[in-house]
């Protein structure tokens, strides 16, 4: 089954979701991650982050509880569940660099083997910046990488050496896209499960890096 652009994103941050555990406090990176707020699982309360200093944003705004001036740090619109509260950068970057966020969850252009991530630059690309990226990944205590497997043309994302500029030298703990979820551990890549919209042998041919599949790998059906 063909899964479109959409399906893809909405299958990979409720994949994301599932690794929320009740009392997380989660930061969550500019663009697809932020999307994983809309599926917290019932029962499973955690406090999310954004960088620009918010703490206990709830799922996206619909028509009936839309506030302009409330944003996350990409610029869109959020949401603030009760007991939530508003602070400057400084006391944001001092939850992150302090070792406070449980988990942050961040998208990426490469991962290798290595569990080091590249996740901000394409030369000769404009970019912004890399944002809070850097701090995230040394400061969170797991890093959850939110990705589609491949490139648009059919290259693989997680490979054996990153070939872009680094973001953080092996920093990545978990690797989630529409096929496959991936420990990061010292001795390599750890396929831990495969989506029922792919195949073990699927998942081990879009991806360079070696893979270990663990005896316990869930296959998933649909």
């Amino acid at each position: 089954m063909e899964l479109s652009k959409e399906q893809i994103r909405e299958y990979i941050v409720r994949r994301v979701a599932q690794e929320f555990k009740d009392g997380d406090i989660v930061t969550l990176g500019i663009g697809m991650p932020t999307l994983a707020a809309n599926y917290v699982p019932d029962g499973v309360h955690i406090s999310i982050q954004a960088e620009n200093g918010i703490v206990c944003c709830g799922p996206r705004p619909d028509e009936t509880n839309r506030d302009e001036r409330i944003t996350d740090a990409g610029g869109n619109l959020a949401t603030v569940l009760n007991g939530g509260a508003f602070f400057d950068s400084s006391m944001s970057f001092t939850m992150i660099r302090g070792g406070h966020i449980n988990k942050t969850v961040l998208g990426a252009l490469q991962v290798d083997e290595k569990g080091n991530l590249a996740n901000y630059l394409i030369p000769g690309k404009f970019v912004p910046g890399m944002g809070g990226a850097m701090d995230l990944v040394i400061g969170a205590q797991e890093v959850i990488i939110a990705m589609e497997h491949n490139v648009k043309d059919g290259s693989p994302k997680i490979l054996h050496q990153c070939s872009l500029p680094l973001t953080a030298v092996s920093a990545v703990d978990l690797i989630i896209t529409e096929k496959a979820v991936i420990r990061v551990k010292e001795d390599g890549l750890h396929l831990r499960e495969v989506s029922p919209y792919s195949s073990l042998e699927d998942v081990i041919s879009s991806t360079e890096a070696d893979l270990i599949v663990d005896d316990d790998c869930k296959i998933l059906t649909a």
